[in-house]
C-alpha cells in the first residue's frame, strides 16, 4: 500500500486504512475481487502512476460506501453467536445464584456430597449432557427437588418459586459449561 495514495482525500483515509487490515481476512468472493482491484491501484507503481488523482477519487467515491455498508453489515452476523453465549451465560449465572447456590455453592452439593457438578461425580451418576441436567432440574432425582412448573409428584418438587422451561434450559446449559471448565468463579458473570 501506498500510504500517500490513501490520502487523496481526508475522507477516504479512515476507510482505506480499515479497508487495508480488513479485506485480506476476508473470504467473500466479491470483497477478494475488490481487494485485488484496490491492490492493483494503490501497490502496483505502474498503475498507480498512471491514475490521476482524480480518476483514483472518483473510483474511491464510488467504491468505498458499498465496500463499508458490506462490512458493517457481514461483521455483526459473525460475532452474534458470541455475544448471545455471553447473555445467555450471565443469565445462567443470575439463576444459578437465584435458585441453585445454596445448595451448590462452587459446583459442590451440601446435601448429598457424592453428587456435585463436578464433571466427574455428573458422570458417575449418569448425566453427560445439557438434557439430562435440564431433565434433573426440572423433575428432580434423589435428594435434589425439581424446579419445573409442572413438576410431579409433588414430594419431588420445589417448595421454592417454579422455573420456566427457558430458565431451566439455561440453567443447565451454565451448569454444563462450567463443569467443563471445573466450575471456576461464578462471580466474574454481571447479573
Amino acid at each position: 500500500w501506498n500510504e500517500s495514495l490513501c490520502t487523496i482525500d481526508n475522507r477516504f483515509e479512515f476507510p482505506l486504512l480499515y479497508l487495508k487490515f480488513i479485506l485480506p481476512f476476508c473470504s467473500f468472493t466479491p470483497i477478494k475481487k475488490i481487494e485485488k482491484i484496490l491492490h492493483k491501484i494503490f501497490q502496483n507503481k505502474d498503475i498507480a502512476k498512471e491514475q490521476s488523482k482524480e480518476e483514483a477519487s472518483k473510483l474511491l467515491k464510488h467504491l468505498i460506501p458499498p465496500l463499508m455498508a458490506l462490512l458493517v453489515a457481514l461483521f455483526p452476523i459473525s460475532y452474534t453467536p458470541a455475544s448471545s453465549l455471553a447473555i445467555d451465560t450471565a443469565r445462567g449465572a443470575a439463576l444459578f445464584r437465584r435458585a441453585c447456590i445454596g445448595c451448590h455453592d462452587t459446583g459442590g452439593n451440601l446435601i448429598q456430597p457424592g453428587a456435585t457438578l463436578f464433571t466427574k461425580d455428573l458422570e458417575k451418576n449418569g448425566v453427560e449432557s445439557e438434557e439430562e441436567l435440564y431433565s434433573i432440574t426440572y423433575n428432580g432425582k434423589g435428594r435434589m427437588p425439581g424446579f419445573g412448573e409442572k413438576c410431579m409428584p409433588r414430594g419431588q418438587c420445589t417448595f421454592g418459586p417454579r422455573l420456566q422451561d427457558e430458565e431451566i434450559r439455561l440453567l443447565a446449559q451454565f451448569v454444563k459449561l462450567q463443569a467443563d471448565k471445573g466450575w471456576p468463579n461464578i462471580d466474574i458473570y454481571n447479573d
